[in-house]
């Protein structure tokens, strides 16, 4: 079908001068979540006083993986929190099961046999994971999920999250409106089974299913690795060459490596159709580099920060929600907004060219951070 032309966002009312600086830098948005604020619901408050007990603590944090650079940057935030917290932390053990759902099985038994107070887990798979997590509970051993959950809802006390569901309904959303409404797309989803994935999938499908012109050619996972972005970008380019109007990709992570399929194909400056996909700089500096039309939204690694603040607040008998939002960036290219998707940054104020491309822009570490050679001091 062709690249198809995006909806026009533009006034025909001249922008002031006043209006025209407001619009040449985005600082973003530094508020409470709005997926708190505009969530329909009430979040429900979960007694944790049968939890509370003097410290310092032992906490176990079970992780599926540093297999990419945004866990990399997960991982540094928890223990940065851990370090930070160290008049009430005495030990803090790390696991990493290696997207391998069987050893992380192994990994939170290990942890249980040691005595934790309290279990931080963020889960290979939803389900794989499901029976463990239950047993700890069962146990009376407190369970704080973090970035991915299990599917039990009764098996921990709280989810810390930024919402899955949001950043798949947005960037279906704004992928669908700068198409204007036709066009036939690629989806290029995470890992199978994971609740971060599936949940994004499901939320594209619910948008796609208001926009009938709008057809899936075909959907591969891509475990959030931006090789495997890359490989199955280049193999949906033999098999659809320029039919593809547009690839969303749920994350920056397969995101930028599908852009560098469309470079090594041939594709120059311009020529590369829209893509969603935030996360990491690398993408949101070869979106400004080829002038790729892309809209992210910056799933932050700080949820690391704020799983470790917010299970001490379990274990000090302290109220949680009974899930924690974490607040969200809305990146875009320039001139990219649709009329759903408005930036709370556009892609070279939420990082520069000089970042390392491996950088999670949302971090919540101090001035300065590199994942490279950031190394936080914890308590072991």
């Amino acid at each position: 079908m062709g690249f198809v032309a995006a909806i026009s966002t533009t006034s025909a009312v001249p922008l002031s001068a006043a209006e025209d600086t407001a619009q040449a830098a985005k600082t973003g948005y530094e508020g409470v979540p709005r997926t708190w604020l505009w969530n329909p619901n009430f979040n429900e408050m979960i007694d944790t006083s049968e939890y509370k007990k003097e410290g310092p603590y032992v906490i176990g944090f079970s992780n599926a993986s540093i297999s990419n650079a945004w866990r990399v940057a997960f991982q540094h935030g928890v223990l940065w929190a851990a370090g930070e917290n160290s008049d009430q932390i005495e030990r803090f053990l790390v696991t990493d099961a290696n997207d391998d759902p069987s050893k992380q099985i192994a990994d939170i038994q290990d942890l249980i046999s040691q005595g934790v107070d309290l279990l931080l887990i963020a889960s290979a798979t939803e389900e794989a994971l499901d029976s463990v997590v239950g047993r700890a509970t069962r146990q009376g051993i407190p369970v704080v999920m973090v970035d991915r959950k299990v599917s039990t809802r009764d098996n921990y006390i709280t989810f810390v999250t930024a919402s899955d569901t949001v950043v798949g309904r947005m960037e279906a959303q704004w992928m669908a409106e700068y198409l204007n409404g036709e066009g036939d797309i690629v989806m290029l989803p995470g890992i199978a089974g994971s609740s971060v994935a599936e949940d994004r999938i499901k939320a594209n499908k619910e948008v796609l299913a208001k926009f009938p012109g709008i057809n899936v050619l075909e959907m591969q996972y891509t475990d959030w690795n931006p090789a495997t972005g890359k490989s199955t970008m280049a193999a949906l380019l033999q098999k659809y060459g320029d039919e593809i109007d547009g690839v969303l990709a749920d994350s920056a992570l397969q995101g930028y490596g599908a852009i560098e399929a469309y470079l090594d194909a041939g594709y120059g400056k311009g020529e590369i159709p829209p893509m969603t996909g935030g996360d990491v700089a690398r993408m949101y500096q070869l979106a400004h580099t080829y002038d790729v039309p892309m809209m992210g939204i910056d799933y932050p690694t700080s949820m690391g920060i704020t799983g470790v603040e917010t299970a001490l607040d379990v274990l000090n008998g302290v109220p949680v929600p009974a899930r924690v939002e974490v607040n969200m960036q809305v990146v875009t290219s320039p001139d990219a907004e649709t009329p759903s998707v408005r930036a709370d940054r556009y892609l070279l104020d939420h990082v520069s060219m000089d970042d390392p491309g491996d950088l999670s822009p949302s971090h919540g570490l101090p001035d300065g951070y590199n994942p490279a050679t950031f190394d936080p001091e914890y308590p072991k």
